[in-house]
């Protein structure tokens, strides 16, 4: 047993745990139910990456409604938890379990990457989706139907592309579970247990990461069709037509409440990707962050 615990990683108390464990007491069949790579007493940072894990998972979860009305939410848990993953990456005890991982972190390195990848990408299709969203603004306001029409289309294809993103962030989800198996037993209880803690992050960071590109194109798109769609007052490419040629018909005002129905979408849209650029681009830094801390340790040991 001694040979076992001296290649584990051995965590401090916290200050009130430890005054109070230098006095003697009887063993506690209740301390040795972890495994012998962590004190049964985890370090706080363990239990705050566990806590950011559960949060992103649990925000993942949700419905596609809960989903759009906390897209923004969303983005801060998973960011909180690439924190936690670098405050873990920091603990000299953590580095040196990784320092025998080659293999696990080789895979480890590349699923982080897809993922910055999927950030980087969805930056650059929100600047897109921005742009097409207020060229449409600016067609309604211009009652400019062929304009309306193009930039709709643009939207749709930036759609397209954040539903390509989801289906990616989504197969970066499996390859940790992947993973599990193929260093299922393998190395030191240490190396097992880190790992497992950068496995489960970059798992549920890929689904989190599934589920916001997945809201932002289904509310693109719901917004896009409500715009085109030539059923109830929704049609707005219609009533642009129809309103250059009614302009003093008694049925004018319906008309123009509908237009400014649709504009009122397309604005909420606008704010909402805005909202989003700033937490993307939080992701998208944390999660390179994470990969460059992975890549220091590995070059460390190989050298």
């Amino acid at each position: 047993m001694a040979r076992a615990f001296a290649r584990s990683i051995s965590f401090p108390l916290s200050p009130s745990r430890s005054s109070s464990s230098s006095k003697p007491r009887a063993p506690s069949s209740s301390y040795h139910a972890r495994s012998v790579s962590l004190p049964c007493r985890s370090h706080p940072i363990l239990a705050h990456l566990h806590t950011h894990i559960r949060a992103v998972r649990a925000w993942a979860q949700q419905g596609l409604s809960a989903l759009v009305a906390s897209v923004a939410v969303g983005l801060a848990h998973v960011d909180a938890l690439q924190a936690a993953l670098g405050d873990l990456l920091d603990l000299p005890e953590a580095q040196a379990a990784l320092s025998g991982a080659g293999g696990s972190v080789d895979r480890l390195l590349d699923s982080f990457l897809r993922l910055a990848d999927a950030h980087g990408c969805f930056q650059e299709a929100m600047v897109a989706l921005k742009q097409d969203v207020a060229e449409a603004l600016a067609a309604v306001r211009r009652r400019d139907g062929a304009r309306l029409a193009s930039a709709v289309r643009s939207q749709r294809r930036a759609g397209k592309e954040l539903a390509r993103l989801a289906a990616a962030a989504r197969e970066c989800a499996v390859r940790p579970s992947r993973l599990s198996i193929l260093s299922g037993g393998q190395g030191s209880a240490a190396e097992v247990e880190v790992t497992g803690l950068l496995m489960e992050s970059a798992a549920a960071t890929a689904s989190a990461s599934a589920a916001l590109f997945g809201t932002v194109a289904a509310l693109s798109a719901s917004v896009a069709s409500e715009t085109c769609s030539c059923n109830g007052t929704a049609s707005l490419v219609c009533l642009v037509t129809k309103n250059k040629k009614k302009k003093a018909a008694p049925g004018f005002g319906e008309d123009e409440t509908a237009v400014a129905a649709v504009a009122e979408r397309l604005e909420e849209l606008e704010e909402c990707i805005e909202e989003l650029e700033t937490g993307s681009e939080k992701v998208f830094r944390s999660l390179v962050q994470t990969r460059v801390a992975l890549l220091n340790i590995h070059t460390l040991h190989i050298f």
